[in-house]
C-alpha cells in the first residue's frame, strides 16, 4: 500500500526476522512501482541496505508456493514479497527463509515481508 509509515515497515521487518538468530540482511526488494515509496527509501538508507526493484513481469517469472490470484488481477504478478526476495539474490542459489508474512501497522496499512537466504 502506498504511503505506509516507516514505523509500520520497520515493525514488519522486525517481526519477520524475530527468532531467526543472527542474520545478515543484505538488501530490500519490492515491485518497481514502489521505487519512490518514502518508507522503503528511508529504511534502506537508515540500515545501509541497498534497494532492488523488479517489474511485475520479472516478479511473475518466479514460482512461489502460495500465489495470490488477487495480486495477479491487480498488478500482474502472483507474488511481490517472496518473488522480490528471491530475485534480489538471483546471482546466488536462493531459497525462502521466511515465507510471506503480513503485518498491519498502527497506521492501518498492511505490509508483506518475506526473507530469502543464500543456500
Amino acid at each position: 500500500m502506498r504511503g505506509t509509515a516507516l514505523s509500520t515497515l520497520e515493525a514488519a521487518v522486525a517481526a519477520a526476522l524475530d527468532g531467526l538468530g543472527p542474520v545478515a540482511v543484505i538488501a530490500l526488494a519490492s515491485i518497481e512501482r514502489k521505487r519512490d515509496e518514502p518508507a522503503l527509501l528511508q529504511l534502506g538508507q537508515a540500515r545501509g541496505w541497498p534497494l532492488s526493484f523488479f517489474t511485475a513481469t520479472e516478479l511473475a517469472s518466479v514460482r512461489v508456493a502460495r500465489p495470490s490470484p488477487t495480486l495477479v488481477q491487480s498488478i500482474g504478478t502472483a507474488s511481490v514479497a517472496e518473488a522480490a526476495a528471491l530475485l534480489a539474490l538471483a546471482n546466488e542459489r536462493a531459497g525462502l527463509l521466511v515465507e510471506k508474512q503480513s503485518h498491519r501497522g498502527s497506521d492501518g496499512h498492511w505490509v508483506s515481508v518475506a526473507v530469502a537466504k543464500v543456500c
